[in-house]
Parts: C-alpha cells; sequence; structure tokens
C-alpha cells in the first residue's frame, strides 16, 4: 500500500502527479471515499495531468464520461453511486471500456464489487481531522 497525502486544493497537481508515475503502466482504478472526500476532484486533477481537453465533471446521472486528450486519447470516468443491480453496467458496455486500454477511472466501486476485473487497482480517500487527504493506493 502507497499513500499520497493531498494538503489543501493547491496539492493536487503535484499528488496527481506523483498518482500517475506510481500507477505506471496500470490503466484501471477503483477509487473509494465518503460522499465529499473528493473523488472527483481527484479525478479531475488526474484527468488534467493526463492532458484531458474536456470539462471533467461526474457522472453520477450517466454513469459514465469519455474524456478525450490533448493526444486523442479517450480518458473513461464513471460513477455507481445510483446502480440499484450490478447487472445494469452491462447494459451500457462495461466490459468493452474496461478492455480498451485507455485510463478508466471509477467511482463508488463497492457497489459493483464483484464485476470489477482482476487488474484493477483500489484506491480510497480519506478527510483527515485538518481536512487534508489521504489517497491510499494497492499497488
Amino acid at each position: 500500500m502507497k499513500k499520497i497525502v493531498i494538503k489543501d486544493l493547491d496539492d493536487l497537481g503535484r499528488a496527481a502527479e506523483e498518482f500517475i508515475r506510481m500507477a505506471a503502466d496500470n490503466r484501471i482504478f477503483a477509487i473509494s471515499g465518503s460522499m465529499g472526500a473528493g473523488k472527483t476532484t481527484f479525478i479531475r486533477a488526474l484527468c488534467k495531468i493526463l492532458g484531458a481537453v474536456d470539462t471533467v465533471t461526474s457522472p453520477t446521472f450517466t454513469l459514465v464520461n469519455e474524456y478525450f486528450t490533448n493526444l486523442g486519447e479517450k480518458i473513461y470516468h464513471f460513477d455507481f453511486y445510483r446502480i440499484e443491480k450490478t447487472e445494469e453496467i452491462y447494459d451500457f458496455g462495461f466490459d468493452e471500456y474496461i478492455e480498451s486500454g485507455n485510463y478508466c477511472f471509477m467511482e463508488w466501486p463497492e457497489l459493483i464489487e464483484e464485476a470489477l476485473p482482476a487488474e484493477v487497482i483500489s484506491v480510497r480517500i480519506t478527510v483527515e481531522e485538518d481536512m487534508s487527504r489521504t489517497v491510499d493506493v494497492n499497488i
């Protein structure tokens, strides 16, 4: 388990760069944390480091957002908060996204845990007493 501490919003860029370096060739991430922990904010910072040219927003109602990078690559951002049954993810082609070779960032992955691929990297964001965030990465 590796840790990244995010002191404040100004520290997000550095933390995102560290995360991407740490991730190496891994592309599939299950990002957990309580409501308001900063999952979407962290994913927005990761997408910026990866060169996303699209606006990164929470896909709570659409389940998945697709962003393009300045190199024309795709990044997929999932939010499973509103999933009621795991089977719902197959209706929009979850497997195809995961098998695409593109970056896939998933919020609320615990709601589809049995469907997560073996190669997924588990990430947990925790809000500390001083309002900093600790990002635990299971690499």
